[in-house]
């Protein structure tokens, strides 16, 4: 009567040792094949600019730290590398509680010797003079109850009953599109640009611009980098959407459910992807070009965002390309920005493919493994779905083509910033 358990025990034991065994082996197996990938895919020639004429666009905001120690210098660099022939510089600053436009100043000079054709705003409108404007029909939203609201993930902050105040996203929105003026002036003189490269205010040089303009031999709605704040998580959640049109699964590597989105990751291959911003983007400029409906930034309506409901700009603006469904938006995994220059070095290690390490695809993939089995089996959030189509049940007319850029969020302006309501 002893014997039999121990011997179920022992049985046990075994098959569990076995079983870990054999876990460990497929992981190591997958981690060397993936490694492979990396690194083949790490290192491609870098095409040089040729006659490819870039518009380069950026807005900015309190960004004085980066733009001094690595982001003017970079721009710079990147329209010499371009050709003054080839180049334009279209940068627009307002409001800053730094000394971001002593910043920028000195790159118009840079720019300036360097022959480089260029517009930078440097606007002295702050955010306050935005919120203490009377409020108008679009881009403005009332706040419905008397409560605290988070600002900026620190502070708090009250708005009463019946406050009006302005969007973020429409607010960015219209920053853009003044950015993209110039383009447009252009065009009636007879020049026009091959693609439109935005910026954020990250860490960069003219090898990662290289690098994703010849993402897909040049082929597509848009590419974008990866961007990074605290490695080795990646930043621009609000933005980015899988091929299905989901939100990244996770912060870290691969990322995506998108079973399609994933399989390039692990590949190190461009990851076909619903939308990207993630710091850097390289548009097609064909669209902006469009007689009838060029391109633009926009917000969702102010109705629809009403009902706590927010999407970016830099999502809308990829459910809105026509390209988009023909060439297709990408993120180059090859191509990898940081908003400060620890973020960028950690993500870019001096031997190429060495990133993520062999530890951080293990554990990513079974990461990701794991979440994917646990939502399979999770009741489905449909507060999004739910909101949208109490929206559309209003109205016929409503119609909201970047249905998958929506989040569960109200995005508004502050007197030193943005918050959320």
């Amino acid at each position: 009567m002893l014997v039999r358990p121990r011997w179920r025990r022992l049985a046990s034991n075994r098959a569990t040792k076995v079983l870990a065994l054999l876990l460990a082996l497929w992981t190591t197996i997958e981690v060397l094949s993936i490694r492979r990938n990396l690194l083949r895919e790490a290192a491609p020639e870098l095409p040089a600019f040729g006659n490819q004429k870039i518009f380069i666009a950026s807005i900015h905001w309190t960004d004085e730290s980066v733009l001094r120690s690595h982001w003017a210098p970079a721009v710079a660099q990147l329209a010499r590398d371009i050709g003054p022939e080839n180049v334009y510089v279209s940068i627009y600053e307002s409001g800053s509680l730094d000394a971001s436009k002593e910043v920028l100043q000195i790159l118009d000079t840079d720019l300036e010797i360097s022959g480089i054709r260029r517009k930078i705003v440097l606007d002295e409108t702050t955010h306050k003079d935005e919120v203490e404007k009377q409020h108008t029909q679009a881009g403005w939203v009332q706040m419905p109850v008397d409560r605290s609201y988070r600002q900026n993930w620190t502070d708090w902050f009250t708005l009463e009953k019946g406050t009006w105040v302005p969007r973020r996203i429409p607010y960015l929105a219209r920053l853009r599109n003044l950015v993209m003026q110039p383009l447009y002036e252009m065009q009636q003189s007879g020049e026009t640009f091959d693609k439109v490269l935005w910026l954020n205010d990250v860490v960069f040089n003219t090898d990662d611009v290289r690098t994703l303009l010849a993402t897909r031999s040049g082929d597509y709605a848009a590419a974008c980098a990866l961007d990074f704040k605290r490695p080795p998580m990646f930043y621009d959640t609000f933005a980015l959407r899988d091929a299905e049109g989901y939100e990244p699964l996770m912060e870290t590597w691969p990322y995506f459910q998108s079973s399609q989105s994933r399989e390039a990751v692990i590949h190190g291959r461009p990851i076909p992807v619903a939308s990207c911003w993630n710091g850097m983007v390289m548009f097609d400029a064909a669209p902006f070009y469009d007689i009838r409906r060029p391109l633009a930034f926009r917000g969702i309506s102010d109705g629809l965002a009403a009902s706590h409901l927010e999407g970016s700009e830099c999502c809308l603006i990829h459910a809105d390309n026509p390209l988009s469904r023909t060439k297709g938006v990408w993120v180059n995994p090859q191509v990898r920005v940081g908003y400060n220059g620890t973020a960028y070095g950690a993500v870019n290690p001096v031997n190429a493919g060495s990133w993520p390490s062999s530890f951080a695809i293990a554990k990513g993939l079974w990461h990701n493994r794991i979440k994917r089995w646990l939502r399979a089996f999770k009741l489905r959030d449909r507060t999004v779905e739910n909101k949208l189509q109490n929206w559309r049940d209003e109205d016929a007319g409503h119609h909201e083509p970047g249905s998958f850029c929506l989040i569960d969020e109200m995005q508004v302006m502050l007197w030193n910033g943005w918050g959320h309501a």
